[in-house]
């Protein structure tokens, strides 16, 4: 032990760790929203700055695998009684444990944010982060290895440069199902905040990061050329039974689904109202709101009488439409609660309350005058209310106001009625178009 706080006082383990921790923790609180939903985006967004982590941990195994060279004491340590293996046993822990738990201290840093709000915890969880920390270790011993095989003074410099590239071009590369053995951050490109990374994939990581481990201690302890060559062995068999077990299908390739973060949950009494259990902590800030809209789309015949998040994944067919419930979208702020609050009623009334499935004709001017007529103010702008918008077509509001005024001039029976009809049209698959003009 004495020898271990020796190493960690004194080699590069201490200072790159702490490296590590900030570059993480910046960078997750650069974009603190992209993780706010729950403990899943947490993790997959700390999995995804292993671009920056990853070749950091190279580097600075590469740097201290280069120590005994540079201090000129290796033929010195190679008279003494102790094996080589015995001498970088401290190295290896140092390095390996300090850079591990800088990356569980960087998860513990988004934690600490969200541990009020994240009503959900998948258990992935817990294999993908020890699988990022298993990365991270990899990184260092193979840097160790590295920087000892080739001990020049560009060796760090050039292996972070090519880290950042390998781990972001591996992570795109096709065929998926090789990005996803190669990449230590492949799949952490978050499409909905139910998503997880299939077990498959982190099993197939794993088993190639513990081949890249393994090889880097080998060429640290080698003392000969044979036993240095024989350091491509875990490699080679690392990634042969890693591509044998990765899974080939899209479906756990591409943005795979958490069934139970997806599941809903609903208010027991009615109208009801249900999010995503990743999302159950806001529902008591949804149910008002979405009540309030549903009491809105009450005045016209055959409303629907429930609210239910949108909950659709990637490559999946459109859900059925269902007459009496609304689907809505459930937006999360960076600190875990409900976001755009404003635009919930607008959302569960837009439309009508019929969901969009891409099959029917629709007319956006035509069912925003129509809305905002039910809400009895004037339409404005999606760009005005939805900061993710960066573009809308300009005529599409001014003519959506057009058609609002000429209800506004409408006995109020007969302007119910005609919104009604929109409403029948988008249901009966009719265009809706001209339904409102004088």
């Amino acid at each position: 032990m004495s020898i271990l706080g020796l190493e960690l006082r004194r080699s590069a383990a201490a200072g790159a760790a702490l490296l590590a921790l900030a570059v993480g923790v910046a960078a997750l609180y650069l974009i603190p929203g992209r993780w706010s939903e729950g403990w899943m985006p947490l993790v997959l967004t700390s999995k995804e700055y292993l671009i920056l982590l990853w070749p950091l941990a190279l580097a600075a195994g590469a740097w201290q695998g280069r120590r005994e060279h540079r201090a000129k004491v290796g033929e010195l340590f190679a008279t003494t009684p102790r094996s080589r293996a015995r001498r970088m046993l401290p190295v290896l822990v140092a390095m390996g444990a300090t850079l591990g738990l800088a990356y569980l201290l960087v998860l513990v840093a988004g934690g600490v944010r969200i541990a009020s709000t994240a009503s959900y915890f998948p258990p992935d969880v817990v294999v993908i982060v020890l699988v990022g920390v298993l990365s991270l270790v990899a990184a260092a011993w193979l840097g160790l290895g590295l920087g000892r095989l080739l001990p020049a003074l560009v060796t760090a410099p050039v292996l972070a440069v090519a880290g950042v590239l390998l781990v972001f071009f591996t992570a795109i590369m096709r065929p998926w199902w090789l990005g996803a053995v190669l990449s230590p951050v492949y799949g952490s490109s978050m499409w909905y905040p139910f998503q997880t990374i299939d077990s498959g994939v982190t099993g197939a990581l794993a088993i190639w990061m513990g081949g890249l481990a393994l090889a880097g201690v080998l060429l640290l302890v080698g003392g000969s050329p044979r036993a240095r060559v024989a350091a491509v062995l875990p490699v080679l068999l690392g990634l042969g039974v890693a591509t044998a077990i990765v899974p080939r299908d899209k479906a756990a390739l591409l943005a795979p689904v958490d069934p139970v973060a997806r599941e809903l949950v609903c208010t027991d009494d009615a109208p009801k109202v249900c999010v995503t259990r990743v999302h159950a902590n806001v529902l008591e800030s949804v149910t008002p709101l979405a009540r309030e809209g549903l009491a809105v789309l009450a005045k016209l015949p055959g409303a629907p009488t429930e609210v239910h998040e949108y909950a659709r994944a990637i490559d999946e067919e459109n859900p059925a439409v269902r007459d009496d419930v609304v689907v809505i979208n459930v937006r999360i702020d960076d600190r875990g609660g409900l976001a755009l609050p404003d635009v919930v009623v607008l959302e569960v009334v837009s439309g009508l309350g019929v969901g969009y499935t891409g099959d029917c004709p629709r007319d956006p001017a035509v069912e925003r005058a129509a809305a905002y007529h039910l809400l009895g103010r004037e339409p404005v702008s999606d760009l005005e209310l939805y900061p993710e918008m960066i573009w809308e077509e300009p005529e599409l509001n001014a003519e959506a106001v057009a058609l609002w005024q000429d209800l506004q001039e409408l006995p109020p029976a007969e302007a119910l009625s005609r919104v009604a009809a929109v409403r029948a049209a988008i249901l009966a698959c009719q265009d809706s178009t001209g339904l409102l003009s004088r």
